[in-house]
């Protein structure tokens, strides 16, 4: 009885802890719904700064605008050496129908030296073809 009562303990801290760590997994974005392309092209195009990533899953008036940013860009270097910004962000707001959904993020960006500053993102999202994309995308102060 008393080898019982002793991992008692244990398994009560390890029937928490998968508890939790299967909750966490369940709390996860599906990658491919309308609000997991908008958080990943939010990933790539303002936190890695990775046009050619985000160009990826964008259809529409999105990819005119990553092609004239890629434009306007060319030439300018993105590597290891490059001073990044932190940037975090968080969902503001979400809308959606069947085949739309538009989502607001509020970004903060931390540049070195530089200070702190905030935007907010309106990422659409549109559904074809069987797979959802990005349909367009603002930036505000």
């Amino acid at each position: 009885m008393s080898r019982i009562r002793s991992r008692r303990p244990e398994i009560v801290f390890s029937t928490v802890v998968l508890s939790v760590l299967a909750w966490l997994g369940g709390c996860r974005t599906d990658p491919n719904s309308a609000r997991g392309v908008a958080e990943k092209f939010v990933d790539a195009h303002y936190v890695r700064i990775d046009l050619p990533e985000a160009k990826g899953i964008v259809s529409g008036l999105a990819l005119h605008k990553l092609e004239d940013e890629q434009h306007l860009t060319a030439g300018q270097i993105i590597d290891e050496t490059t001073r990044m910004p932190t940037v975090r962000y968080r969902l503001l707001e979400e809308k959606s129908d069947a085949d739309t959904a538009s989502f607001v993020f509020e970004g903060t960006i931390q540049v070195e030296d530089a200070g702190q500053f905030t935007r907010r993102w309106i990422v659409t999202t549109r559904h074809s073809d069987n797979a959802w994309r990005v349909s367009n995308f603002e930036e505000f102060d």
